[in-house]
C-alpha cells in the first residue's frame, strides 16, 4: 500500500522516523500555489514550527479537520512575491477577524503592520490556533458590517470626524471627571488610580491635539485629493510636502494614545473592579472599556484604510499632474 497519492499524504501508515521527511519532500516538490493535505492520528502542530522554522514563512496551514480521532491539514505553498497579509489588512476586509485580534490582545490598530505569526511570536502565542480561528470566522454568517472599505475618502474622513471625533469630545470629559474623582476617593486604597488618573490626563491632551490637526490640516487636504478625483477641485501645493508626513505623525500619535489605554487595562487589571469599589468606580471603568473599543475602530480605519487609500491617491494624482 503506498503512502502517498497525488495530494495527500497519509503519514499514520508511516514509521515515525520517516513521517516530517516525507512531508517535506512532498512540500518541497510542490509548484507555488500548489497544496498537499497531510492526513494523521495526532495533532501535526509540530510541523507546522519546523516547517516555519526550516523552510521560512512560505505556506499557508489550513486545518480541514481536527479531531478527536483524525487530523487532516491542508498546506499550501505561497507564491513568490505575494506578501502575508498584516493584521490591519485583515481587519480592514473583515471586522469579523478584528474581534479575535482582541480576544488575544493582538493589536490590529496601532501595531496593525504585522502579520499574524509576527504579532503571535512576540506575544508567544499559539499561532496555528489563531490562525484556525480566523479560518472559521469566514464560515460564520456576515451581520451585514458597514463596508467602511468601499466608502469614498471624503465621505469616510467626515464618517470619522462626526462619529469617532465626536465621540471623543462627549465622553472624554466625563472619563477626566471620573477618573479625578475615583482617585480621590478610593487612591489611598489602590495606587493604581493616581496613574491611571495621570495616563487619562496625557489621553486626553495628546488626543484634543490629535483631533484639531486631523480637521484643520490633514483631513482637508484628503478632501481636496478626492475633489481632483472627482474632477470638481484643481490641485493645490500642500502646506506639508508629501501627505506621508502628517500620516506619519498621526500614527506615531495614535501610537502613544494605543499605549496609555493598554497600561491602564493593565493597571486596573482587565478593568477589574475591587470589592470595596463605589458606582463611580465601576461607571469610570465601563467608560474607560468602551472608549478604548471605540478608539481601537476608530485608529483602524485611520490607519488601515483611509491612509493607504490616500497615500495611493496622491501618488496617482501627482504623477497625472506630471
Amino acid at each position: 500500500m503506498q503512502a502517498e497519492t497525488e495530494n495527500f499524504l497519509d503519514v499514520t501508515i508511516l514509521e515515525p522516523k520517516e513521517k516530517h521527511p516525507t512531508i517535506f519532500k512532498r512540500f518541497d516538490a510542490l509548484m507555488e500555489g500548489e497544496s498537499v493535505t497531510i492526513h494523521n492520528d495526532h495533532d501535526p502542530k509540530p510541523l507546522y514550527y519546523q516547517l516555519l522554522g526550516e523552510r521560512g514563512n512560505v505556506f499557508n496551514w489550513e486545518y480541514l479537520e481536527q479531531g478527536p480521532e483524525w487530523w487532516k491539514v491542508r498546506i499550501t505553498k505561497r507564491i513568490t512575491g505575494e506578501k502575508e497579509e498584516t493584521l490591519g489588512q485583515i481587519a480592514a476586509k473583515d471586522l469579523r477577524k478584528a474581534k479575535i485580534f482582541k480576544k488575544y490582545g493582538l493589536d490590529f490598530c496601532c501595531g496593525g503592520k504585522k502579520t499574524v505569526k509576527e504579532a503571535c511570536s512576540e506575544k508567544g502565542l499559539d499561532v496555528t490556533r489563531i490562525e484556525q480561528e480566523l479560518q472559521q470566522a469566514d464560515k460564520v454568517p456576515s451581520s451585514r458590517p458597514l463596508p467602511y472599505g468601499d466608502w469614498s475618502l471624503d465621505f469616510l474622513a467626515d464618517y470619522i470626524v462626526n462619529t469617532h471625533h465626536s465621540y471623543i469630545r462627549k465622553n472624554l470629559p466625563d472619563i477626566r471627571s471620573y477618573a479625578s474623582k475615583v482617585m480621590k476617593v478610593h487612591g489611598s486604597r489602590h495606587p493604581e488610580l493616581l496613574q491611571i488618573w495621570q495616563l487619562v490626563e496625557e489621553l486626553s491632551n495628546e488626543l484634543t491635539a490629535h483631533l484639531a490637526k486631523e480637521e484643520r490640516v490633514l483631513f482637508p487636504y484628503i478632501k481636496e485629493l478626492a475633489g481632483i478625483k472627482n474632477n470638481s477641485l484643481a490641485m493645490h501645493n500642500s502646506p506639508f510636502g508629501t501627505v506621508q508626513n502628517p500620516i506619519n505623525m498621526m500614527e506615531v500619535e495614535h501610537e502613544i494614545v494605543g499605549k496609555n489605554l493598554a497600561e491602564i487595562r493593565e493597571l486596573s487589571n482587565n478593568y477589574t473592579l475591587p470589592d470595596d469599589a463605589c458606582a463611580s468606580y465601576s461607571l469610570l471603568y465601563r467608560m474607560l472599556d468602551e472608549f478604548e473599543e471605540d478608539l481601537h475602530l476608530h485608529i483602524h480605519l485611520e490607519n488601515n484604510i483611509l491612509f493607504p487609500k490616500v497615500l495611493e491617491l496622491e501618488k496617482v494624482t501627482i504623477s497625472n499632474k506630471q
